[in-house]
């Protein structure tokens, strides 16, 4: 007999019987906790996050997660699915229901002549870029090569190429999804067109998705990209010549903005490693030679104090950030979209900057803009096409002692920003905490549609382990 969470807040014992055949009925494998195996499962990239599921089904397919969808509604147990295990909120895990573990399904088919890539929800921007780039193709992702492109993308997903090719939803064509009810269908602008359009941001509140289709673009292999660090008492003209630039870029560039301390990059002088800077990482999707002229303005908002330029491999671009962003940290976000990053804005940044809770900690303004708010805001369920910048506050740090200063700096930061924002939050970016913006603040005008075809699809919200929406009554 094995205990679960119920949705409804109860607990529920299951006899060995259906466990067994459950355990026959898979392709994969069931975890249960003392197995070899669940603990690797279960862990996910914030480590604030512990979570033990009662069970957990390692799905090597589709036909895997039908029958762990049909146990956990059959039996109304709580329900986790796992892509990448990156999301910031840690809803891939659930403390004694049952997780579906989708990271086993990795496999990317890229078709270079009709320039379609099949996708499954396991796969990671490592993987994805891997296959694309060996054909010069891809679509815009994120920034980071550990995030799952499931999570990315059911989230609405933007990168360095966002501003000329949309986000990564706009360039989904087609999805395969269970449903709560167990059925596998297809959805697409022409086949269940309406959860086509829900999926398109809404999360994982709509099913599983076992396969994405995705539109590819001629990309690289090589692209211009780099990092150019200025002392933080630089800042004031950094930001003035950040808002000129970005007021003028054409969409092939798109340029961020980092607040952190150094960390120790061998191109910086050892004496500015630990110090606060302003990081200006960039990539130019163009031709090489007219992006090395139009990045130029970069080096002259004052004296850099060192710079990694120059054309390289797209997919070690992604891999940058990687080692700064290493699973098993203690994370936690708060974030907030911008049409505009006044002075007020910058002040509020720098001053956070000047007063960061722990060396891993750090303020990233993405540039968005372009070809993504080209979209008109009912066409995806991710609505916020008037956001020019997002300003993420990221806390990371390793000691559970520093749990509350570094957890308040942020909240601090958050608030100080509020009334210079637009009250859009991309959903990807809310910590655990923030439920009470989903509606308002990730889906705003599109939240009572979403509402509806919640009920249509799951309407007793077997998923409910995201940053829920729930059924309209």
């Amino acid at each position: 007999m094995i205990d679960f969470h119920t949705t409804q807040g109860g607990t529920v014992g299951i006899a060995d019987e259906p466990i067994a055949t459950l355990r026959a009925a898979l392709r994969g494998s069931l975890l249960l906790p003392a197995d070899e195996g669940y603990d690797v499962s279960r862990t996910l990239w914030n480590g604030m996050v512990d979570r033990r599921p009662a069970a957990i089904v390692r799905a090597a397919g589709a036909a895997d997660v039908i029958q762990a969808v049909n146990f956990a509604r059959e039996h109304r147990l709580l329900m986790a699915v796992k892509g990448g295990g990156h999301n910031i909120a840690g809803k891939a895990a659930c403390d004694g229901g049952l997780m579906i573990d989708l990271s086993g399904m990795k496999s990317v088919r890229v078709d270079p002549v009709a320039r379609l890539a099949r996708v499954e929800p396991g796969a990671l921007l490592s993987d994805f870029d891997r296959e694309t780039q060996a054909f010069g193709l891809s679509t815009p992702t994120g920034i980071n090569s550990t995030t799952g492109m499931a999570g990315l993308t059911l989230g609405g997903g933007f990168g360095w190429q966002s501003r000329k090719r949309g986000l990564t939803i706009d360039n989904l064509t087609a999805v395969d999804v269970v449903l709560a009810s167990g059925e596998l269908v297809q959805a697409s602008a022409t086949q269940n067109a309406d959860l086509f359009w829900a999926v398109r941001g809404g999360g994982g509140n709509f099913g599983v998705v076992t396969s994405f289709e995705y539109r590819l673009h001629p990309l690289g292999p090589e692209v211009l990209a780099g990092l150019i660090v200025y002392p933080l008492a630089q800042a004031k003209q950094v930001f003035e010549g950040y808002r000129r630039f970005t007021a003028e870029a054409g969409d092939e560039m798109t340029t961020w903005m980092v607040l952190r301390k150094a960390p120790p990059l061998p191109f910086l002088p050892a004496d500015v490693h630990g110090k606060e800077v302003v990081v200006i990482p960039f990539c130019w999707i163009g031709e090489l030679g007219r992006g090395e002229e139009l990045a130029r303005p970069l080096r002259s908002w004052g004296v850099p104090a060192g710079e990694h330029v120059g054309p390289m491999p797209f997919a070690a671009w992604q891999t940058a950030f990687d080692p700064l962003l290493q699973p098993g940290a203690r994370n936690y976000w708060k974030s907030h979209d911008f049409t505009a990053l006044t002075t007020d804005v910058e002040r509020i940044v720098c001053d956070a900057t000047a007063r960061l809770p722990s060396d891993e900690c750090e303020i990233f303004i993405g540039q968005l803009g372009g070809q993504v708010n080209r979209v008109e805001v009912g066409d995806t369920a991710y609505p916020h096409r008037d956001a020019e910048f997002v300003v993420n506050v990221h806390t990371r740090w390793r000691d559970a002692g520093s749990d509350r200063k570094c957890i308040d700096w942020a909240r601090a930061l958050f608030d100080a920003l509020s009334p210079h924002a637009t009250g859009g939050v991309y959903v990807n970016f809310m910590p655990e905490d923030e439920m009470q913006r989903v509606a308002g603040g990730a889906y705003g005008p599109n939240y009572a549609r979403l509402a509806r075809l919640k009920a249509k699809y799951d309407p007793g919200n077997l998923f409910s382990q995201n940053q829920n929406i729930r059924p309209q009554a």
